[in-house]
């Protein structure tokens, strides 16, 4: 990576965010599936990445009260995500072993979204 490094960076919440979709997204590259689903691993692969997209746009609004409305969002799609999870490893297609590693690294960064929800909360 370049040296330039934008604001959003150095919150450990969208490092961590990123790190899950990373991961989220090479459990789908060797799902258990015909890939008849697709759209199903579609919308996975877009509701994990815009967890840490919708922290980086937060950062960049021009307002704390903006900001804090997208990591709202991007806990909803936290939440979508852990669904989609939850379906895939009911029809068999991830393993228990899997779906449990992605919920531990979820709830993580879904406490850390609300620590920051409420950190922000109290400066306005």
């Amino acid at each position: 990576m370049s040296g330039i490094k934008f604001s959003f960076e150095d919150l450990e919440v969208w490092q961590k965010a990123v790190d899950f979709a990373v991961s989220v997204i090479d459990i789908a590259e060797i799902m258990n599936t015909n890939r008849n689903h697709y759209r199903l691993i579609e919308q996975l692969e877009s509701s994990v990445a815009s967890i840490s997209a919708n922290i980086a746009e937060g950062k960049g609004r021009n307002s704390k009260k903006e900001f804090i409305q997208y990591l709202y969002i991007a806990r909803g799609s936290l939440f979508e995500t852990i669904t989609f999870l939850t379906i895939f490893y009911k029809n068999k297609w991830i393993s228990s072993s899997n779906l449990n590693d992605l919920r531990i690294a979820g709830d993580t960064i879904g406490k850390q979204l609300s620590s920051l929800i409420n950190a922000i909360k109290k400066t306005i």
